[in-house]
This record gives structure tokens, sequence and C-alpha cells, in this order.
């Protein structure tokens, strides 16, 4: 217990003390190291799998988990050791280059979690050779974007409590400042870091927005066919449509389903029926709501839940329809048999 509290106090007054730009290095990044009068040791170098570098006359390096600065001073530190150079003459410039991709582990209250790649190269990026940019730092070495890429946080997801371990250590980070404003630590990872956001138990309704953190729009599917047709067009569903933001709710989904409006008379009293999937259990429930209800009491969590990616909403005619449509089944061949016998001995 108190080896873990003096790693997140050293861990803590590290982050506070160094600019938000500062970064470890991990496996697959690469560094240019120049030194006057030792060409040499000089050159462009990538991190091994080992997390070490390998520069000629030396022993292997360690350099992961350390910032640039550091790395550099333990360059120096080893050039003096092994006698060539004199500490007093000797100039280290150690740059990053190029920062890796590196792999990530996310659990817990995330809409798609597993294993994660972050700050991966376009493949315009993969063709270009490395070269120094002053300042150069990957904003998608942190732990919000590890996050993201894991589908974004659960609605019931504990934000302040979100744990990240490195080397068996485990840290606390609150990212609620991402959805609040307030200012918040965002921690660069390095390869084989693991974040576990734990879940709540409670649906937090301040997480069904679209953030950094959260997903930016659900997919869902609906219908709102009075008979079967080949296709949504004649109710005006498009990809528009049923494209939402993430957020919304199955008010939202009814909406642009058309399934409201018209003649209140007869299509207040219409059903819809909300399907949704767990994505990890494959569990299915559904909620049938009337229509009406859905829209006069749309704040009501249970009544007119938020929507999830796939979700599928179909919407059904009021028996006041539906008790018209029989009597026309009935009264229309007697109106026009001969077009009923056609249609009969097709």
């Amino acid at each position: 217990m108190l080896k873990k509290l003096i790693f997140n106090t050293i861990f803590a007054i590290l982050t506070l003390a160094t600019p938000s730009f500062a970064l470890p290095l991990s496996p697959g990044d690469r560094v240019k190291i120049s030194i006057p009068e030792g060409a040499e040791f000089s050159g462009i170098f990538e991190v091994n799998l080992e997390g070490n570098l390998e520069i000629p006359y030396l022993n292997s390096l360690p350099v992961v988990g350390l910032e640039p600065e550091q790395v550099e001073e333990n360059l120096t530190t080893a050039l003096v050791d092994g006698a060539f150079f004199k500490r007093s003459f000797l100039q280290v410039s150690l740059k990053v280059v190029q920062w890796g991709p590196v792999e990530v582990f996310v659990s817990g209250a995330t809409f798609l979690p597993g294993r994660v790649f972050i700050n991966e190269p376009s493949p315009a990026e993969k063709t270009q050779p490395p070269m120094l940019v002053a300042g150069q730092y990957p904003l998608n070495r942190y732990l919000a974007t590890a996050i993201r890429d894991a589908g974004g946080v659960k609605p019931t997801a504990d934000i302040r409590n979100i744990q990240l371990v490195r080397d068996g250590e485990t840290r606390t980070i609150d990212l609620s400042g991402m959805l609040t404003g307030e200012p918040f630590t965002d921690v660069a990872l390095i390869a084989g870091d693991r974040i576990i956001v734990p879940d709540a138990g409670k649906i937090d309704n301040g997480l069904m927005r679209s953030s950094p953190i959260t997903p930016g729009g659900v997919k869902v599917f609906l219908s709102n066919l009075t008979v079967p047709a080949t296709g949504n067009g004649v109710s005006a569903i498009g990809k528009d449509s049923s494209s939402l933001t993430y957020g919304s709710r199955l008010s939202h989904a009814v909406a642009a389903a058309n399934c409201a409006g018209g003649t209140r008379g007869t299509n207040a009293e219409r059903q819809a029926i909300l399907v949704t999937t767990e994505q990890l259990t494959g569990k299915t429930t559904y909620l049938k709501r009337q229509v009406n209800d859905i829209l006069t009491n749309s704040t009501n969590d249970l009544n007119n839940p938020f929507l999830q990616s796939n979700d599928i909403v179909v919407c059904y005619d009021s028996k006041v329809v539906e008790f018209r449509d029989v009597i026309q089944s009935i009264i229309s061949p007697i109106i026009s048999p001969i077009n009923f016998l056609r249609d009969l001995f097709k």
C-alpha cells in the first residue's frame, strides 16, 4: 500500500512539473543522436522491442519509460564511464524524429474493449523518411486517444477513477475535465500500458453526449412501413435519418422515422418497438411504447431511453388504422370482384 502511494505521489509530481507535451520513449520510437567529434556514436536509432537503444561500442541503453532529456543524460554518463569522452568536452544532443505506434490494452466500461494501437502512421507517413521537427510530439499517444479508439466510454463509466497500470504499478487518473472543461492531465502512454475504466453501476446522463472519450454518433435501423415494401424510400428514411448523434433518445428515432405526426385520431396511438442487443454478451432486449407517450414523457429515461449503436426501431400503426385496413380488405373484394379474382389467380 505504501509503495503504491509513493508511486502515485511521484507520478503526480512529475506530471505537474513537466509540460504536457513531455513524452516517455517506447519501442518503435526513433531518435537522432548528434555528438560533435563523435560520428561513430551519432545517427538515427530506433528503440528495439526490448526497450533499448543499440549504439555502437556501448552496452544496450534502456530507454523505455524515460523522457528524451533523461535518455540524453544517461547516454552522456555511459560515454564518460566508458572513457570515450571527458564530461567537460562532451556535448550530446538527442531528439525524437519519429514517434512510433504503441500497443495498449483497454478494459472495463468501454464499448470496444481490447487491444488498441494508437498513433499509427497514415500510409503517406509510412513512406516518408524520418526528419527532425522542432517541438514535434504525437497527439495520438495519450490516454484519451486510447479510450476513444476502444469505442469510447459507456454511460456507466466512472471517468474520475480510471486506472493506468504500468510495470505492475497503478495510478488513478481523473478525466472528468474532458466533459466539464476543468483542467485535467492527459497522460502519455507507452507500449504495454493497461487502462481499466471502472463501471459505476449506474448511468451518468452527463456522459451521453459526443466528446473526445465518448462515441461521436450511433447508427440505428429504422422501419416505418404501413405495408411490406422493398425499402424505406416511401417513408423518407435515409442514411441521415438513421445516423444520429450520440446521446439521442428513442424519441429522436421515432421522429427521424416519421412515425409521429399526421392525423392525431389515427396516429397518436401508434406503437414503437426498440430492440437493443448488448455487443459483448449478445443479449437482446426490447421496449414497446406508444409514440405519443414517448414524445410527451421524453425526459423519462425508462420511457424514452438513450439509443445505442445498432439499435432497431420499428413503428406499427394504431388499432384505428389496423381496424380500417381490416375493413378495407373485407369490403374491397366485394366492391371490385374482378380485381380480386385477377389477384387471386396471378
